[in-house]
């Protein structure tokens, strides 16, 4: 067992900070957009980009960057990308024009994508005790999940009371803090370095791949499914996501060794959490439409309507994830904890216009925040768990990817169902209505709910999954069969292996 660094909590403060700003960042510039439109004359067609611009470099680049992880060491990678992010971000606070901002938001894309894994690679080399481990993913876990929503109440203050280019101004204070506590805090473990050379066919074949599936999923919702376009890049993708696997199967040093996505855990916490985050993207796009639109909320009261969810994702990470984590596999909190999801997720599809606050929307935030927490919690630790510590960054890197993927294909398939619903109401109601603005209103809740009815089903596969494809024991016991190295007892043990 390598020596336990006595900094390690502290370490996790600045780490913390760091994936906390990088979660912001995904949902705070949407409540900025329309005021940065209008101020930058940015035209409707290009509006998207000011998003898409962002999520095709991090979603893109984010194997190279748990690779970057492995090869340069966790923690230079990490302050590197807490550096350049936040020039990025006084980049595009300091915009003059759509390019400006546009390319502003691609860097911070870039080193996002180096930033994100570094961060989880680094806790899951440096807690290697099982209790302190959970207790460690506990609070990461509630930050990678309740960090949207802090966004959406941030966002909203800084534009309501500030000025657009506060959303991307707020990010340098907190990613100088934790970029100077890293370098003095952080002390890698020694060994655990992957020296082995850059596979460049891996690179290009999977940053390529990703791009043209997530850029694909963006053309769908805005210009549909049918669009050659957005078919082009499904096949550009299928093809090379195809080469990519062929390719690292064959190299002597692959980007993202196939042990690492084939161990069954692994494979399967990829996937349930992927799935998960379509129906979490979806609805956090669909109740911030329901309550700004059809329920007039200022965007500071939107922001903290989505209060419920953000404690619901804390006490489920941090009272019932990390406490039972060593105690109870990890299908087991994953598996019900999708389903309470879904519940919650069901409850909403009673929304109507003027549904009661405190009487449906409230308690369905808090079953989705509360189930959430309780899945995300353990899925974190168990994707990089027992992985070889050559691996950890590009085991990190992998949870976020699935993560991106599933934001991006969960705006993108939830929007156009929510789409073609209301045409449809419109469609058959509009025609000789009493009160045309209220058939609007109900014609945009009927899309949410026809959309959050996909979103229950997709959480219950999230669930089925879990439950079926988890089969290790609780991480702080015995593995189960095919569980990747680990010691019994309450330890677990990365193993530092020579190159």
């Amino acid at each position: 067992m390598s020596e336990t660094d006595p900094r390690r909590w502290k370490a996790l403060v600045f780490i913390a900070l760091a994936q906390l700003m990088v979660v912001l960042d995904a949902t705070i510039v949407n409540i900025a957009l329309p005021s940065a439109q209008e101020d930058l004359g940015i035209s409707d067609g290009n509006r998207q980009w000011v998003i898409t611009a962002y999520a095709l470099a991090f979603g893109g680049l984010l194997l190279f960057g748990g690779r970057i992880a492995d090869l340069w060491g966790r923690k230079r990678t990490f302050v590197t990308g807490l550096v350049g992010f936040a020039a990025a971000s006084a980049l595009g606070g300091a915009a003059t024009g759509e390019a400006m901002m546009l390319g502003a938001r691609a860097l911070q894309g870039v080193f996002g994508a180096l930033l994100a894994p570094a961060a989880l690679s680094l806790l899951a080399v440096m807690f290697t005790d099982a209790k302190e481990r959970a207790k460690a993913f506990g609070i990461y876990g509630a930050i990678a999940g309740g960090g949207g929503a802090v966004g959406l109440i941030l966002g909203g203050f800084l534009t309501e009371y500030l000025n657009w280019r506060w959303t991307f101004f707020v990010n340098i204070p907190f990613a100088v803090i934790a970029a100077l506590g890293a370098y003095f805090v952080i002390r890698e473990p020694a060994g655990g370095r992957n020296r082995s050379p850059l596979d460049i066919p891996g690179v290009v074949l999977s940053t390529l791949g990703l791009v043209a599936l997530v850029y694909g999923f963006t053309r769908a919702e805005s210009d549909g499914w049918s669009d050659s376009v957005t078919i082009g890049m499904f096949v550009a993708s299928a093809v090379l996501l195809a080469a990519f696997v062929l390719t690292e199967a064959k190299v002597k040093s692959p980007l993202l060794p196939l042990r690492v996505l084939t161990e069954r855990n692994r494979g399967g916490v990829y996937l349930s959490l992927g799935l998960a985050v379509i129906s979490m993207f979806g609805l956090f796009l669909f109740l911030t439409y329901y309550l700004q639109i059809v329920e007039s909320y200022s965007p500071v009261k939107t922001g903290f309507a989505f209060l419920p969810m953000i404690a619901g994702m804390i006490v489920g990470s941090t009272q019932i994830g990390a406490r039972l984590m060593t105690r109870v596999p990890p299908r087991l909190l994953m598996g019900p904890g999708f389903l309470l999801a879904a519940v919650g997720m069901l409850l909403l599809t009673q929304l109507e216009v003027g549904s009661s606050y405190t009487g449906l929307i409230m308690p369905a935030q808090l079953m989705l925040g509360l189930g959430m927490g309780t899945a995300f919690m353990p899925a974190m630790s168990l994707a990089t768990h027992g992985v070889e510590a050559r691996d950890a960054g590009v085991a990190s890197a992998m949870v976020n990817t699935s993560q991106q993927v599933g934001g991006a294909i969960g705006t993108a398939l939830l929007n156009t169902i929510a789409a073609s619903a209301t045409t449809a109401y419109l469609t058959d109601h509009a025609a000789g209505a009493a009160d045309p603005k209220l058939v609007q209103a109900q014609a945009m809740v009927e899309g949410y709910t026809s959309a959050i009815w996909w979103a229950v089903g997709i959480l219950v596969v999230s669930a089925v999954i879990a439950a079926t494809f988890i089969n290790t024991g609780h991480q702080g016991g015995p593995a189960a069969s095919g569980d990747p190295v680990e010691g019994a007892g309450d330890e677990v043990k990365i193993p530092v292996l020579a190159h």
